[in-house]
């Protein structure tokens, strides 16, 4: 890894756990979302939606807006309750192309384990 990926997402280098974060900001990087319709967006990248929780998603959207990687607003629709929007801040996108450049080296890394079993294997 270049030494500035490192300094620029050294945090997030050595954590997978965030990959939701990165589906959601890339989602919220398309457009702007809400909750029920974040996770139907999330099933592109293979998440089930039947395992995903909605708190668990609303949680992990707090904790983003704390961090300052999404913004959230109340819509107000003309039928049934408000619902809040999320969408991505420029610390966000900052964030998404720091994930972006780890998930490509690790792409990177894992083509050349699999190579190296099939050669071995074949």
């Amino acid at each position: 890894m270049s030494e500035k990926y490192a300094r620029l997402c050294e945090k997030n280098y050595q954590k997978m756990q965030g990959f939701l974060e990165v589906c959601l900001l890339l989602l919220l990087y398309k457009e702007s979302g809400h909750g029920y319709g974040l996770i139907e967006g999330l099933v592109h990248f293979g998440f089930l939606e039947e395992g995903l929780n909605i708190s668990t998603l609303y949680k992990t959207l707090r904790r983003m807006e704390k961090d300052g990687l999404v913004r959230s607003f109340w819509e107000i629709g003309d039928q049934g309750p408000q619902k809040r929007v999320y969408d991505i801040t420029d610390k966000g996108r900052h964030e998404l192309d720091c994930w972006i450049d780890i998930l490509k080296l690790r792409v990177e890394r894992i083509g050349k384990v699999i190579y190296g079993y099939e050669t071995i294997v074949s």
